[in-house]
């Protein structure tokens, strides 16, 4: 666990000095408003750094299009792991997240790969 660890230590430092703002936002599922036929949402931001680039054409497939993005984020950042029920705010822009790909090491989660849609 000890590689983990220095593992998470460092990305967090690379992070810290090489990426931008973003704010990920965590959304959890309220009451259902039966006036309405809505359903609240409570949501709770998390400041962070991460890497975020452009997906090349060679990614493409069902699921990721062109026009989407890549962020990159250390998973030390956060308690839970952002899930596709989650948005992420870049800029002011909102971005919905389409796919979570957690990179790990010795089953410690090391950096979190969301793909992101605007």
């Amino acid at each position: 666990m000890a590689l983990a660890d220095t593992l998470g230590r460092v990305v967090v430092k690379v992070l810290n000095n090489l990426g931008a703002d973003v704010t990920v936002r965590f959304v959890a599922a309220g009451a259902y408003d039966t006036s309405d036929g809505t359903i609240a949402e409570t949501e709770t931001d998390t400041n962070v750094k991460g890497i975020v680039e452009d997906i090349s054409l060679a990614e493409t497939n069902e699921l990721i299009q062109s026009g989407d993005r890549r962020l990159i984020v250390a998973a030390d950042d956060f308690t839970t792991a952002p899930e596709t029920k989650d948005r992420v705010v870049i800029s002011s822009v909102v971005y919905q997240i389409i796919a979570v790909k957690t990179i790990d090491q010795d089953n410690t989660a090391i950096t979190h790969e969301l793909i992101l849609r605007a």
